[in-house]
């Protein structure tokens, strides 16, 4: 495997990062209390989210294949249970949800793992909706059967099969590339991420025009458009450390900063519908594993997709 395209990229945002926790920690200490420290300290809890993921990926990068499929397999388990407490399951439905968090997320990552691309692409989408209801109705609960199915299957579907879709991109085999998957990871994750911190920053520099202010406020249509203009021209600047061109790369991040942007979107959708400002709690104060996740959620499967269709051999 070659690590110095990798190594350069990771050192590139560690700095980028000590420079951002300076100037938050900087800022933080010279402003008094009102609305410009309250956007520097929602800044500075995302740059500390961001160290956190650093770390995580930088240890699971160097564990490899095995170290990053077992990180997001983590990660869908603890969404999964994040998603589950804002659902309408009832007891009836343990059987369906014992076999969702034992047998379905582990199988899911194990396909996944072992490269069984023919199964693990339909085991939720097809199996899973076809057994979930079989197995919610042999407890004979109808009271809000639909609902409640339909819920589980929507969690399975969003917190483990499209989060299965980053571990799935270290098993492409793309000529002249071999070796170096792991970077194709790592570019889907800074460019994901950088588009939502960018989206952020340009909202509060420059937006003025709400985009969604029934689902989220803080959105705006000038940050949408700053925050994905800029993590294109990021990704762009990018493509030394993927199979794609230069003009590719930049396409190819245009398309995960958008799908980013409308996963965060029916994410937080779904936050506003059952009343909660977070998912979780992992993080004080800022969110739990979806919030964090929610913008690589909807990426990941096209990204992998595309790449897939257009370079895999």
């Amino acid at each position: 495997m070659n690590h110095d395209s990798l190594m350069a990229l990771m050192m590139g945002v560690v700095v980028v990062l000590i420079l951002a926790s300076t100037i938050g920690g900087i800022l933080s200490a010279q402003l008094k209390d009102g609305p410009s420290r309250s956007v520097v300290e929602n800044l500075n809890a995302r740059i500390w989210a961001w160290w956190v993921m650093v770390i995580l990926l930088g240890l699971a990068f160097l564990w490899g294949r095995t170290g990053v499929t077992l990180l997001f397999a983590v990660c869908s388990f603890n969404a999964l249970r994040e998603f589950i407490t804002l659902t309408n399951a009832r007891r009836a439905d343990h059987w369906m949800l014992a076999a969702v968090f034992f047998v379905v997320l582990p199988l899911q990552y194990y396909l996944v793992f072992t490269d069984w691309y023919g199964f693990y692409t339909v085991l939720v989408p097809v199996y899973v909706f076809l057994l979930m209801p079989v197995i919610s109705a042999l407890r004979g609960e109808s009271k809000d059967f639909l609902i409640r199915v339909a819920e589980v299957q929507w969690a399975a579907m969003v917190t483990i099969y499209f989060v299965s879709h980053v571990p799935a991109l270290l098993s492409l085999n793309i000529p002249g590339f071999e070796g170096q998957n792991i970077q194709l990871v790592a570019f889907l994750i800074i460019v994901v991420q950088a588009s939502d911190v960018l989206q952020y920053i340009w909202s509060k520099l420059l937006g003025k025009h709400k985009m969604a202010p029934r689902l989220s406020p803080a959105k705006t249509i000038e940050g949408f458009v700053g925050g994905v203009a800029s993590a294109t021209v990021l990704g762009a600047c990018l493509w030394w450390v993927t199979p794609f061109t230069f003009f590719q790369a930049g396409v190819m991040s245009l398309v995960i900063a958008l799908m980013g942007f409308f996963g965060g979107l029916v994410l937080s959708a779904i936050k506003r519908d059952r009343g909660v400002k977070d998912w979780g709690d992992v993080i004080t104060g800022h969110g739990g594993f979806i919030d964090r996740l929610d913008s690589i959620i909807f990426a990941a499967p096209i990204f992998f997709h595309l790449t897939r269709y257009w370079w895999h051999v």
